[in-house]
């Protein structure tokens, strides 16, 4: 077995399968039908326009509505089938790895699709870095389960060694053919899809694999969800594996972001009056970008958040360092102590503000302007958070020590709804 810290001698195993894509022929288009991911969609009013774009939007599969769990995860399943039955999906002919293309002004990602062998964190093999919410991974793993479908590829990255051979080259051949689909998304991000079922590609690509560990950059409750419905039929098969992006960040670097705290019943005034004495606290002139600015140059110093949910902005930084020194834990590394979200939860959630991390207290929004607009909305405060660096973020994996949950958004996401995986389609 192998050690988080090495690199792991099995390496990565990606098999093709047969995806299930819409039918060009009987949706409105690709743009209409795609979202974002599950955990990225703004409820209520972002899910509204994705279930008002098109009948069959894939929103429908990943956050039904209904009045209970059970109804929503039975109406996702009966949708998927009538969906295959009617021909609004349909399995590709082939078993085939995918390559996908993101593009966007600057932005360029390529990567791989495929079903990748599940491996528990003990295996080195793929690493996470952030805790899980348990309600969130039951909530997925029952929505898989009762569909019998991965609905959506998680981003995992790994780093080559840089010359454009084994999977780069692939790509790099593949995307001078015709691709099976093309659309842009409302976002501005233009989307292809590329098919690889040619035995020599595939082998290529399986070989470079083997050789590569791989860090989750996006969908560790899928990941979880995945380990579990594998745990419940331990015998080899389609459980087995998962659906998954693959990313090489040292052709592709990916964006990382971070996720923002919406803390529903707390008011700004009321946060504010339990750090005086403890951190610095001024007020920010708007408008926000502005003030994320204000942020950024604060993080660089140290510890750094900004409140806002009152109609105004105030920058709280340089923590009291006897404070710290009492609330952080002390069994980690350094580079975990220091960081944002440690402090955040470690210190002001669970010592000052005596929040408990659940969904009626705590929020978890990754666009900055919409927290800010739910936070006023509900006379809460919204925490707004400066991003990790990735080189943090994989150190800190490789040695085994996981962040505190939802801690970072690496980007561009994988649209949902360009190709689904069906447990039940080989």
């Amino acid at each position: 077995m192998n050690t988080r810290g090495d690199r792991a001698t099995d390496g990565l195993h990606m098999l093709p399968f047969r995806g299930l894509r819409y039918v060009p022929e009987r949706v409105g288009s690709l743009a209409a039908v795609t979202s974002p991911p599950y955990d990225v969609v703004v409820r209520p009013d972002g899910l509204h326009h994705l279930e008002s774009a098109d009948p069959y939007n894939i929103v429908r599969l990943i956050l039904p509505q209904a009045a209970t769990a059970t109804a929503r995860h039975e109406q996702a399943a009966e949708t998927l089938d009538r969906w295959l039955a009617e021909g609004v999906l349909a399995p590709d002919p082939e078993p085939a790895l995918y390559v996908y293309e993101q593009r966007k002004g600057g932005i360029l990602q390529r990567g791989i699709i495929g079903a990748l062998a599940l491996s528990s964190p003990e295996e080195g093999i793929v690493l996470p870095h952030e805790d899980v919410m348990p309600h969130v991974v039951a909530d997925r793993t029952d929505l898989m389960r009762t569909t019998g479908a991965n609905l959506e590829p998680l981003l995992f990255t790994y780093r080559s060694d840089g010359p454009a051979n084994g999977a780069s080259a692939v790509i790099d051949r593949v995307i001078q053919e015709r691709p099976l689909l093309a659309t842009t998304t409302e976002d501005g991000f233009s989307h292809r899809l590329w098919s690889v079922t040619d035995p020599v590609d595939l082998a290529e690509i399986a070989t470079d694999l083997t050789r590569q560990q791989a860090l989750i950059a996006d969908g560790h409750h899928r990941w979880a969800t995945y380990l579990r419905l594998r745990d419940e039929r331990p015998e080899p098969g389609a459980w087995s594996y998962g659906l998954v992006l693959l990313i090489d960040t040292a052709r592709y670097p990916l964006q990382v972001r971070a996720i923002h705290r919406l803390l529903n019943r707390l008011p700004v005034a009321d946060a504010l009056t339990a750090l005086d004495g403890l951190f610095r606290i001024r007020e920010i002139d708007g408008p926000l970008p502005d003030a994320l600015r204000a942020l950024a140059e604060a993080a660089d110093e140290g510890n750094a958040y900004l409140l806002a949910g009152d109609g105004r902005f105030h920058l709280v930084d340089r923590p009291d360092a006897a404070l710290l020194a009492r609330t952080v834990p002390a069994d980690r590394p350094d580079a975990w102590r220091r960081l944002d979200a440690t402090v955040l939860h470690a210190t002001l959630l669970d010592h000052i503000w005596r929040i408990p991390d659940s969904p009626e207290e705590i929020t978890y929004i990754h666009d900055t302007e919409a927290a800010v607009v739910q936070a006023e909305r509900r006379g809460g405060t919204a925490v707004l958070m400066h991003p990790v660096r990735e080189d943090v973020v994989r150190d800190l994996a490789r040695q085994g020590v996981t962040m505190p949950r939802k801690s970072t958004s690496f980007g561009p996401k994988p649209a949902t709804g360009l190709v689904l995986r069906s447990l039940n389609v080989d």
